[in-house]
């Protein structure tokens, strides 16, 4: 794989080509791989194809579809990415509106560098993060699939704090047969401990299981 294909990318998406050109090269400047589009469809297309780790730079007001409804439409089908909007025609009520739709920040036009690369910093390690978080979900739910129906129910009483012969007596069975599989819970989860089974059940869910 091409290095540069692992590196995050600052999305620029605005009508206006002169300030998308200018922008560009502002944050390539700063080092930032960019690609850069002329409308929200036209962003969205590409990203339904390639939701790559990175942030969107989006302008608010456009032709046809705007900051707002792209934004409304990601979040609709599960999409997710920091989004920074920025406007020559902003007002209080307009960045209240953005910010609580989720987005990382709001930045009028023209845009000071260093409003720009910190807004930028912070959606990249944003994304960076929900990504790791969203891995390190899908990894425990993989290891849980692999328990056996059982196992799942051990697991359950022994997150709740129960000891071997109380899960036995719950589950009709020998209090060796439960330290065995019990045994077999704490390897395939990779718990190196009860608090470390407890921390990988709250990541499944309220029931231990997947939410």
């Amino acid at each position: 794989m091409n290095i540069t294909e692992c590196l995050p990318t600052v999305f620029v998406v605005d009508d206006d080509p002169s300030f998308r050109r200018s922008l560009v090269r502002q944050i390539r400047s700063a080092g930032y791989q960019t690609e850069s589009f002329a409308s929200a469809d036209e962003f969205l297309d590409h990203w339904r194809q390639d939701p790559a780790p990175g942030c969107l730079l989006l302008d608010i007001l456009m032709p046809g579809l705007d900051g707002f409804q792209l934004q409304q439409k990601m979040q609709a089908s599960g999409a997710s990415i920091p989004i920074i909007f920025i406007t020559g025609q902003g007002d209080i009520p307009m960045s209240v509106k953005a910010m609580k739709a989720g987005a990382v920040d709001f930045l009028p036009k023209p845009i000071r560098d260093d409003d720009l690369f910190n807004a930028v910093r912070q959606a990249l390690q944003y994304d960076e993060e929900r990504r790791a978080q969203r891995a390190e979900h899908e990894a425990v739910e993989k290891r849980y699939a692999v328990l056996t129906p059982r196992e799942r129910e051990v697991m359950v009483l022994v997150v709740r704090g129960m000891l071997n012969k109380q899960i036995a007596f719950e589950l009709g069975t020998s209090e060796k047969t439960i330290k065995i599989h019990r045994g077999r819970v704490m390897e395939k989860m990779n718990a190196q401990s009860l608090a470390d089974l407890v921390r990988i059940a709250q990541k499944l869910g309220p029931s231990g299981g997947p939410a």
